[in-house]
């Protein structure tokens, strides 16, 4: 396949397996009401659509993380708005791949003393994983191509999107990053 990027993961697809993360975590949290907890900015638009498919009463906080430093370490840029001790969260993240940040919260949440954590992602790029983090729901697994839509973005553009794109030849895609919406308003599916 050549090409600036494609279309990998579909709207009905994504859809598809939003509904049934949602479905899984709604029986495992039976009884309970979790804190689903959202990471700006990207999972944004993965925990809109995952609070409105889950049936079990449920309450949503976010945060935001920074990295800074030589190191690249995280830290907390804006906290959750209510206390999480004793509660059941579920983390929610747009995409792992290092592991680092995952590491870096988990961490965070354990010593808040939560009564339980679990992680959903919508995308898990194992292959690039630093630190073996536990992730209990995953949307999809990919490789290591750079990806655009539901929520990942590009310099803040193309978060909208409905599909995942990945973007095949990084050079010319930020040497034209147009080419993604050209390829939207074309219909095609892969864009040169």
């Amino acid at each position: 396949m050549s090409g600036v990027v494609t279309e990998v993961v579909t709207a009905d697809a994504v859809t598809a397996r939003v509904a049934e993360l949602g479905a899984q975590i709604s029986e495992d949290y039976a009884g309970q009401t979790p804190v689903v907890v959202g990471v700006l900015n990207a999972a944004l638009v993965f925990m809109a659509d995952l609070v409105r498919s889950l049936q079990v009463n449920h309450e949503a906080e976010f945060l935001a993380v920074s990295r800074f430093g030589e190191g690249g370490r995280v830290r907390i840029a804006m906290d959750t708005s209510v206390s999480l001790q004793g509660r059941h969260v579920l983390l929610v993240e747009d995409l792992v791949d290092t592991g680092l940040t995952l590491s870096f919260l988990r961490e965070l949440f354990e010593t808040r003393h939560v009564a339980s954590l679990r992680t959903v992602t919508l995308i898990d790029k194992a292959p690039r994983r630093i630190v073996d983090v536990p992730l209990e729901y995953r949307g999809f697994e990919v490789g290591e191509e750079f990806l655009l839509g539901y929520g990942l973005d590009y310099g803040g553009r193309y978060r909208n999107l409905r599909s995942l794109w990945a973007v095949l030849d990084f050079a010319e895609f930020t040497a034209d990053p147009e080419v993604l919406q050209r390829a939207i308003m074309s219909g095609d599916r892969v864009a040169s």
